[in-house]
């Protein structure tokens, strides 16, 4: 028999992922002949209330996930969405008694399969003089005629077992935990929303409701559980406390969680409500089923105790003990460092220079745009022309605002935020790095040599983080053949154009080049043939901006 799921055999799915579960707790056992796991250290629980629970496998990591010292001393295990055996809850049952328990607590699902099952074990039991209570939990918030099924035990299951298992750890007698969780059961809804029904079954829910906003359907929700016209709402009105449950139910991504999560927030603190906790995560899942539901818990101070109460339980989380509302969620953003004030400040005529050389490297990469989209198209995503047009609108919207800085370290600085926030994808970062990096050599001096220190810093920059090598068929080619030109420029005597015509020609023919290259780093890497036979187009960008700035300066007779 096939399964579309990663397991070894359907019959054996549910002992297997137990059996798992156990494998990697070591505060976990299994009953011999029994899905059953428990406490490895049931003998520590002497003299106490044993907690059990249990139902259908399918709903992970409920509720194996949930045994621990202060939640569950064991779990029975049903086949998938299917009541567990009454041979095995009994099982249980006697094994916790003969660890020396003073009586065991049944905390069950409302789904009749479950009731009777356990219930029929309690009788045996009971007869074999094992004091046993049993609590049916149905918190579900579905209904808005209350049906002779009773609400149906959801998520908020999860909630008791904490509370139950903060008295029991405190040594509460066995009638006394059935009252109080009794009490706090009734003060708890849930409601879920789903394709196909809203139970953890698939079963029906109370109204179907078009696909919307997660805004739209956390209010569907949470107005339904808290509408007192419904039978099975939760009064929870403006000044209330509650606990928030926000669950996966196995096949929603955590971004939709978190996305669910703030809506939730904000509707009940939109309503005036408290919320003294909040859990998001996988609780009770079924399966991979596409959806989300939300618990609300009223609670006090006593409770709050009980629900923060230290637990080793694996699937419970690390909750902080403060309040959710009432927190402050944002931090002033970080000033700005002064800027100090630059030795290197060009004089008004130079700076009109520089202003003159932006322009003309915004208009070259704006007539390349298509060029270098085409390029891109043979070993990308086609974008690159689209990139560097971003970029040169960006630059000429900020010329546009206001003059340039007057010093080269502080123009290059602010180029570099301005493309690292306007230009996006990784040409954005790089020319990013390379121009914070090029900056540096700048702030001291600006002379012929501490340009060619700018252009080695640059290039070190770029190949530190992005991890191209000269060869490697990236942008890096084109500036890396200019940087080893500009290398003359530190001889006492260089001259600025002639050293820079030589090296723009360099990086001409070394972004022509790349086309014979294999590409070592970048997105064209990822594709499969080992040789494209068209340049690449970062390195046909980077060796167009350095003629364009080439241009400029011998229009000017630099």
């Amino acid at each position: 028999q096939t399964s579309k799921k990663l397991v070894n055999s359907v019959a054996g799915c549910a002992d297997d992922a137990l059996a798992g579960l156990v494998a990697c707790n070591p505060s976990l056992q299994l009953l011999q002949g029994h899905r059953v796991a428990l406490r490895s250290d049931l003998d520590s629980l002497k003299g106490r209330v044993a907690l059990l629970s249990g139902g259908g496998s399918g709903h992970e990591p409920a509720h194996a996930g949930f045994i621990g010292k202060g939640m569950l001393t064991g779990v029975i295990a049903g086949a998938v969405f299917t009541s567990p055996a009454v041979g095995s809850i009994l099982a249980a049952i006697r094994a916790v008694a003969q660890a020396g328990t003073v009586g065991t607590l049944l905390i069950v699902k409302n789904y009749t399969g479950d009731r009777l099952n356990f219930g029929l074990a309690r009788e045996q039991a009971r007869a074999e003089g094992i004091p046993v209570e049993m609590v049916v939990v149905g918190d579900d918030s579905a209904f808005t005629v209350l049906k002779k099924a009773g609400r149906r035990g959801l998520c908020g299951t999860v909630l008791i077992h904490k509370v139950a298992g903060a008295l029991a750890e405190a040594g509460v007698g066995l009638e006394e935990i059935a009252n109080r969780v009794s009490v706090v059961a009734k003060a708890m809804g849930e409601c879920w929303p789903r394709g196909r029904g809203g139970g953890i079954h698939g079963e029906a829910g109370v109204l179907r409701i078009k696909m919307a906003t997660a805004d739209e359907i956390v209010a569907h929700m949470l107005n339904h559980m808290t509408d007192s016209s419904n039978v099975s709402h939760v009064p929870v009105q403006s000044g209330s406390s509650v606990v928030l449950m926000v669950n996966n139910l196995g096949g929603l991504s955590y971004l939709e969680l978190g996305i669910i999560a703030d809506a939730a927030v904000h509707f009940l603190e939109g309503r005036g409500v408290k919320i003294a906790r909040a859990l998001v995560g996988t609780f009770m899942s079924a399966l991979e089923m596409p959806g989300v539901s939300l618990t609300l818990l009223l609670v006090d101070e006593p409770l709050l105790k009980l629900i923060d109460a230290e637990t080793t339980a694996a699937a419970w989380p690390n909750v902080a003990k403060v309040s959710v509302t009432g927190r402050k969620r944002s931090r002033a953003a970080p000033a700005e460092p002064p800027e100090a004030p630059d030795a290197t400040a060009a004089g008004g005529a130079t700076s009109k220079q520089m202003v003159r050389v932006l322009e003309r490297v915004c208009t070259t990469l704006l007539g390349l745009e298509d060029q270098l989209n085409a390029l891109d198209r043979a070993a990308g995503d086609g974008d690159c022309g689209t990139t560097h047009s971003r970029a040169a609108r960006a630059i000429q919207g900020w010329l546009k605002e206001s003059p340039p800085p007057a010093s080269p370290a502080q123009l290059l600085s602010k180029l570099s935020l301005l493309l690292l926030e306007k230009m996006g994808g990784s040409s954005g970062a790089l020319y990013g790095l390379f121009l914070t990096a090029a900056a540096q050599p700048l702030k001291a001096k600006t002379d012929l040599a501490a340009w060619s220190a700018a252009m080695d810093a640059g290039l070190e920059a770029m190949q530190k983080y992005g991890k191209a090598a000269p060869g490697d068929r990236t942008m890096l080619d084109s500036l890396w053949a200019a940087g080893q030109e500009l290398q003359a420029w530190k001889s006492p005597g260089a001259n600025l154009l002639p050293v820079l015509t030589k090296a723009v020609k360099n990086a001409e023919a070394a972004a022509e080049a790349t086309k014979n290259m294999e590409a070592g780093a970048g997105r064209a890497s990822y594709i499969s043939s080992a040789r494209l036979d068209q340049p690449d187009p970062g390195a046909v960008a980077a060796a167009a901006i350095l003629r364009a700035i080439l241009e400029v300066l011998q229009s000017q007779g630099a």
